[in-house]
């Protein structure tokens, strides 16, 4: 590694040190997560409000008291992805159970439970309440199968009777084969009963821990919601404070990203506010984060013939299958933001589903996709070690000018810049493609931490690609390292050093003093950054570094040192009498202005220190 190369790592490293410390959540002390079984919290009943009697159900519920007594049941809507349980107590989800996934702990996988979950609608009324549908019990018709549009399902509704001819009707449907649960809510004869004014939504949801990092668990939570004017929101993912934020303007979906999972609501039409919240309790050691999103209902919509029109998407964050549930949906997949986004989107993920169509191991199609990354940018690979090349057999001939002009600097600089030029080199020309890589570098930084296909996915001793290998568990915990020590990491970190080491004796002159110890103290300082990261990641960085051995070894084959030199000899003979033009020439004379400033500083003090 010669002088410029590591000028470029410095670069690239403090880059990506800095792309960490800014996205990359805080540190925290995590309590052993004490967590309940999801299964059993699903099914333990929920406290049962007290029952009222008929004049304080009048009181709490005027004209609608009439819908106010009854018994709570469920009515269970399933297809092979999901099974919803609907509470006749306000015709509302109560539970989702993800078919055929599970918790990281094996245990059944639920978006929604009975003490994780509140849904409801408040309906403004013309005396001025406001009336909670979680206050009112819902008559459930039978579930009959339904075909629409070559889609066969299921269907139910539940009829709230207020009066003869007044009721508030909500319709379920789930197709097969489907994530999404279809929702239509209708007010039938209440215009004299409602206000013209917006119903309001209310959806708080207490997340529970399904992966194994309690930290990565909490961190990748948060609320997204696009806007009408085609504009995504989204509250921060690592905050650990109270958040709060008001849509700007109408609202088409909001998203409760589960770091894998998203519960979802997407509007027919739109809502025209919205309001979003998030937050954590660090010593609650059930519910990871606590999100909250209000939106208002327009009562025109719900008053129509048709009733106002949703659906409810419970599944996982799995970019082909969001895209199709309604436009810009799949940004609840994070991809990084701006070019990494890009990058992502169209190169990394169209490669790997590519791959993952005819092979089944994903550490294997990691191995892939390093190839076939490497080998695109094998052509800016082989231009900076060219360039390093060029530095190395120009190196004589540089020692040679500092020996000449010693401690003139300017001199130097003048005289290093002649050379450059006359024989066709440049010291940035071995960085600029290292700088190339970057965007896929960070990219795939973002792309395996939110990647559900590695998530249960087992390779070698890590039983889950999408969070950390632990083979070895510590007693004790560490700063900044945790429990536990990643195998994988181990491996990168060991490889990441031997490339140094051996770059370094390659070039054993242009790596010395304070730059050689901070060659070898990055690969360390990653070991502690990124320990806690997904198995996937770490193995890639691993057989990169394999692969790039190789790659190295290759190049060298292809590079012959004398021959190159001779050549930058010719270039040199050929330019000699030639003059800089272009951005050469413009630092030339500034070199050359500056060189003239400084010797016009010193005449002048060496004339004050005579006076």
């Amino acid at each position: 590694m010669d002088k410029n190369q590591a000028t470029g790592l410095m670069l690239i490293s403090a880059l990506l040190l800095a792309y960490l410390f800014f996205f990359k959540p805080k540190a925290e002390e995590q309590a052993k997560q004490a967590e309940k079984p999801a299964a059993a919290a699903a099914a333990q009943p929920a406290a049962a409000p007290a029952p009222l009697d008929s004049a304080a159900t009048v009181r709490l519920l005027g004209a609608f008291a009439a819908a106010g007594q009854g018994q709570e049941q469920n009515v269970e809507l399933r297809n092979n992805k999901l099974s919803v349980a609907l509470s006749t107590r306000g015709g509302r989800p109560q539970v989702v159970l993800l078919e055929g996934e599970k918790t990281f702990k094996g245990q059944p996988l639920y978006l929604l439970d009975k003490q994780s979950a509140d849904i409801d609608v408040q309906v403004p009324t013309s005396d001025g309440r406001r009336v909670k549908l979680s206050s009112l019990y819902f008559q459930p018709s039978a579930v009959t199968p339904v075909t629409e549009n070559g889609k066969k399902g299921q269907r139910v509704q539940l009829t709230a009777e207020v009066a003869p001819g007044q009721q508030i009707q909500q319709t379920y449907t789930l197709y097969d084969d489907s994530y999404q649960l279809g929702y239509n809510l209708k007010l039938v004869g209440l215009n004299g009963l409602v206000t013209a004014d917006p119903l309001t939504y209310t959806w708080v949801d207490h997340v529970r821990q399904t992966e194994q990092s309690a930290k990565q668990n909490r961190s990748h939570t948060t609320i997204n919601y696009y806007l009408a004017e085609d504009d995504l929101g989204s509250i921060a993912e690592a905050s650990e404070k109270p958040e709060e934020q008001t849509a700007p303007g109408p609202v088409k979906w909001i998203g409760h990203k589960h770091d894998f999972f998203t519960a979802g609501l997407i509007a027919e039409k739109q809502f025209p506010s919205g309001k979003f919240n998030s937050n954590v309790n660090i010593a609650d050691s059930t519910f990871l984060k606590t999100l909250q999103s209000t939106v208002q209902i327009p009562a025109a919509d719900v008053q129509s013939a048709t009733g106002a029109s949703f659906q409810y998407y419970f599944g996982p964050n799995s970019f082909p299958i969001l895209k199709d549930v309604a436009p810009h949906f799949e940004r609840n997949v994070y991809l990084g933001w701006g070019i990494f986004r890009y990058v992502n989107r169209f190169l990394v993920i169209p490669v790997f589903s590519f791959l993952e169509q005819y092979i089944g191991n994903y550490g294997l199609i990691i191995v892939l996709l390093v190839v076939l990354i490497k080998l695109l940018f094998w052509p800016l690979v082989y231009k900076s070690y060219l360039s390093q090349a060029k530095m190395r057999v120009l190196k004589p001939e540089i020692d040679q000018i500092k020996e000449k002009y010693g401690d003139d600097q300017m001199k130097v600089q003048q005289e290093t810049m002649k050379l450059y030029q006359s024989t066709g080199s440049s010291p940035l020309a071995g960085c600029l493609p290292m700088l190339a890589t970057l965007p896929v570098l960070l990219a795939l930084f973002q792309f395996f931490p939110n990647a559900i296909e590695l998530r249960g996915e087992s390779f070698l001793w890590a039983k889950d690609l999408s969070t950390y290998d632990a083979p070895i568990l510590l007693p004790f915990t560490l700063p900044f390292l945790g429990n536990h020590i990643s195998l994988f990491t181990v491996m990168m970190t060991i490889s990441t050093l031997l490339m140094t080491w051996q770059s370094n004796q390659m070039n054993p002159a242009a790596m010395q003093g304070p730059m050689k110890m901070y060659s070898y103290l990055m690969p360390l300082i990653f070991f502690f950054v990124l320990n806690d990261y997904p198995a996937g990641l770490t193995w890639y960085y691993f057989v990169s570094n394999v692969v790039t051995f190789a790659q190295q070894a290759i190049t060298r084959r292809f590079v012959d040192e004398d021959k190159l030199h001779a050549q930058l000899q010719a270039n040199k003979e050929k330019n000699k009498d030639k003059k800089p033009a272009g951005f050469q020439a413009r630092l030339a004379e500034a070199m050359k202005n500056a060189q003239e400033r400084e010797a016009e500083a010193r005449k002048s003090g060496q004339q004050a220190k005579k006076k």
